[in-house]
């Protein structure tokens, strides 16, 4: 079995942003996500996108 899992980063309505895998995208849409960015093909690099977006002022950090 192949992992073909992606990765989403949503930002939500208090600014925070959270990484999600797609099954949770797909599953579950949060109704408070403004924005999302991905896929990203490994959580970390979510992760480190994650990061850029914080330091670029467009997410909250946690």
């Amino acid at each position: 079995m192949t992992n073909s899992q992606t990765w989403f980063i949503v930002k939500l309505a208090d600014g925070h942003c959270q990484i999600v895998s797609d099954e949770q995208v797909n599953v579950e849409p949060d109704p408070e996500a403004r924005e999302r960015w991905g896929p990203f093909p490994s959580q970390a690099e979510a992760i480190a996108r994650r990061v850029g977006l914080i330091r670029a002022g467009k997410c909250q950090p946690l």
